[in-house]
């Protein structure tokens, strides 16, 4: 909301909570875009609601199973609205992301360990689950839940004599709004829902 507020080319509309009505708020205030940050369990009725009542979904809430994913990408293209599904808004998470997939190409031997605070309702993380999608191999992934920690997560490569890892640290989640407003802005181009921020990033 913060964030919002701040931006100059953007209008917060409506903040909402789970003993409101998403459908009439969007019909009384006409929003162009609806961010959706709520629980696996109520993100994929909510994502609906949004395409159904012709707004924009940026979504960054985790916990849609692949083909929930793929039913709001038809309406979203029945409708010719445009959205976003984003595991991670951070910048420098999907940076990761993208390095990961390049180095995926020299290293068979491939382990993801994701590190949050005990109160996220997934795990493994959306964000470690993208990563290994991205990777396009069978990768374990290993999930830790301990007070201290924001998010965090390593991709460590092995082969002979040597070993890469990737790391990122989100420290604060101020980091996710770069991401979360520069996609805010896309989807008012685009016709289709993208899944996955770094398919914009770098295509």
């Amino acid at each position: 909301m913060e964030a919002i507020q701040q931006a100059d080319d953007m209008n917060l509309v409506a903040a909402l909570g789970r003993q409101d009505d998403l459908s009439q708020t969007i019909a009384k205030t006409h929003a162009d875009i609806v961010v959706d940050f709520t629980t696996p369990e109520a993100v994929y009725a909510n994502t609906r609601i949004i395409i159904e009542k012709g707004a924009h979904p940026v979504i960054g809430t985790t916990g849609l199973s692949d083909e929930q994913i793929k039913n709001l990408q038809k309406l979203c293209q029945q409708k010719k609205i445009g959205g976003m599904i984003a595991p991670n808004f951070s910048i420098g998470v999907n940076l990761m992301l993208h390095f990961a997939k390049q180095a995926a190409q020299f290293f068979n031997h491939i382990e993801i360990i994701e590190m949050h605070h005990p109160a996220k309702k997934d795990a493994p993380s959306g964000t470690a689950k993208k990563t290994a999608q991205l990777i396009g191999k069978q990768v374990p992934i290993h999930s830790v839940r301990l007070p201290g920690l924001v998010a965090h997560q390593k991709i460590i490569f092995g082969a002979t004599g040597e070993t890469l890892t990737i790391q990122h640290d989100c420290i604060d989640r101020i980091a996710y709004m770069q991401g979360l407003l520069w996609s805010c802005r896309k989807v008012m181009g685009l016709d289709e829902l993208v899944y996955g921020l770094e398919n914009l990033l770098f295509s």
